[in-house]
């Protein structure tokens, strides 16, 4: 029993020399998150204590941004984000500066992870410089670490012509390891009170935070995974938005960022409101003209039109329709 104890001890003094050396390479080449994880690591200082400790200097910092920080996800910019970082120096027994050079570097340097690029939200929509500044505010990243594998989103139209609501059947790949969460926005039509949309998690997520700007009619919603997942995981999860504050809807349009995976879009309407005509359509952007038209009709007893792509392009992709 005694040999069995020394051997642990020493098998223990090793992985902490080899866990000082690896966090000594990282301060001195970086890149941040991973120098900022191996620190973590190295103190034994769980995220929930370390928030705690920076509230005590007086630091507001949430658990969800130091987890992105850690992750790589997200960098700290902002001059209170910079503050939190010279105090998570000082909590994690560093010298002074060691975290910031660091930051200093251009994103990415020291990192050999490769991320596929994105259209960003300002590219998109029409309101992605309202989105982005929801995101900036929760300390959200543009990149949530996730390809879309499938989707299938059903839009339901009230008898106003009215967006009652829309769920989602959603299937994603993650392309980083520690994701545990789906951004998802909703923008509504116009008259449309973000305030009063209710968010659905319906199946393995539950709501995070919600957010929303009045101005632009839009809401960022957080889904919460019941895992954590790793790079090449996939994941299926169920949403949805209940909406009915706008005006008359005349088309339903989805925003890809990414190219692949596979995008099913049905449209039901009201008995008592049908258009007296539909066209499926694609576009670059939200100012580019409407491009792959092709009319797609109602059926009968459903009194809904569908559209299938298996492999969605970077741009936006949706039906739009003319009442009578």
């Amino acid at each position: 029993m005694r040999s069995t104890g020394e051997s642990t001890r020493a098998s223990t003094q090793a992985g902490v020399q080899a866990s000082a050396q690896e966090l000594g390479q990282l301060l001195r080449a970086g890149p941040f998150h991973l120098a900022l994880r191996a620190a973590l690591t190295a103190r034994g200082l769980p995220l929930h204590r370390v928030q705690h400790r920076l509230a005590a200097r007086g630091i507001k910092l949430g658990v969800t941004s130091l987890s992105y920080w850690q992750q790589g996800a997200r960098r700290p910019s902002r001059p209170e984000s910079l503050k939190a970082v010279r105090a998570l120096e000082q909590i994690l027994e560093l010298s002074e500066g060691a975290l910031l050079r660091l930051l200093a570097a251009p994103e990415g340097a020291g990192s050999r992870a490769v991320r596929p690029q994105a259209r960003s939200y300002r590219a998109l929509v029409s309101v992605g410089a309202a989105v982005e500044e929801l995101l900036a505010g929760m300390e959200l990243p543009a990149d949530g670490g996730l390809h879309t594998v499938g989707h299938h989103e059903r839009v339901r139209i009230g008898a106003g012509g009215e967006l009652l609501g829309r769920e989602s059947q959603h299937v994603v790949r993650a392309h980083r390891d520690g994701v545990d969460r789906y951004l998802a926005v909703h923008h509504g039509d116009p008259g449309c009170d973000p305030a009063g949309v209710r968010v659905r998690a319906d199946e393995n997520c539950r709501t995070g935070r919600v957010r929303w700007h009045p101005e632009a009619e839009v809401l960022v919603a957080e889904l919460l995974f019941d895992a954590r997942l790793r790079t090449g995981d996939t994941y299926v999860f169920g949403y949805g938005f209940e909406d009915g504050t706008g005006g008359r809807c005349t088309e339903y349009v989805r925003g890809f960022s990414y190219s692949g995976g596979q995008y099913v879009l049905q449209v039901r309407f009201d008995e008592a409101a049908l258009p007296v005509r539909c066209r499926r359509f694609s576009r670059s952007g939200p100012e580019a003209p409407r491009g792959a038209l092709a009319d797609l009709t109602p059926s009968g007893r459903h009194r809904a039109v569908h559209l299938v792509e298996p492999e969605v392009r970077r741009g936006l992709l949706g039906i739009a329709w003319d009442w009578a």
